[in-house]
């Protein structure tokens, strides 16, 4: 279930993660829902009192990838190795996938290939146990905050690509109100634990900033 689309029937590109019923994470995930019911986007993205940053980067980080999968699984047909034969974010940012695992040398390709990549790669991530604990008890590793700034940053990638090549068929699906309202609460997470480098975000940097402008 994403915070804010609820549980509204919609095609996924990869299967949903979900967060085990029961675990301190999941009262987490309940309790940003009700927060970010309030439509203060703000102060929903602020670490709740007495709670682990690192817990509370673990839950927004799988509700991102649910909200993006739901996003991008609603124009993956316009997405296809004719019409975005490059993954890019309009024509001054370009992505070359690379995994440091398999795929060690950074390969151009389609943007259709290059998120079936990322988002399998997210998803083994956040399946990983060591990596993404949701046990209690079981403690995050030394480097979760980078392996953390890694996905989001590649997530990010995701929205710009859609904003940049797709936002027209988002308009004519009626779903640019829900693409707005995530990438809002994703850009406000991510600078108010600055997860993200300015320097990546430059592809929508001129929305970020209208985005900033009208919460003030």
């Amino acid at each position: 279930m994403s915070f804010l689309f609820g549980s509204r029937a919609s095609k996924t590109f990869k299967p949903k993660k979900h967060i085990p019923e029961g675990t301190h994470q999941y009262d987490l995930m309940k309790h940003a829902a009700a927060t970010l019911g309030s439509g203060n986007l703000r102060s929903a993205v602020m670490l709740p009192e007495g709670e682990d940053l690192n817990e509370w980067v673990a839950v927004n980080t799988v509700d991102f990838f649910n909200q993006i999968n739901m996003l991008y699984g609603t124009i993956t047909e316009m997405c296809t190795e004719e019409s975005c034969p490059v993954m890019s974010a309009g024509p001054k940012y370009e992505y070359h996938w690379a995994d440091g695992q398999t795929v060690k040398k950074p390969i151009k390709c389609s943007a259709p290939k290059y998120i079936d990549y990322l988002m399998t790669w997210v998803q083994d991530q956040l399946d990983d146990e060591a990596l993404f604990p949701s046990k209690i008890g079981v403690p995050f590793p030394r480097n979760f905050q980078s392996n953390a700034k890694t996905i989001l940053k590649r997530l990010f990638r995701v929205y710009a690509h859609i904003y940049h090549q797709h936002f027209s068929e988002v308009v004519q699906l009626g779903e640019e109100a829900h693409l707005n309202t995530s990438f809002k609460h994703f850009i406000f997470f991510v600078q108010e634990f600055q997860l993200i480098e300015r320097k990546e975000l430059a592809p929508l940097q001129e929305l970020i900033d209208k985005l900033a402008a009208k919460d003030r």
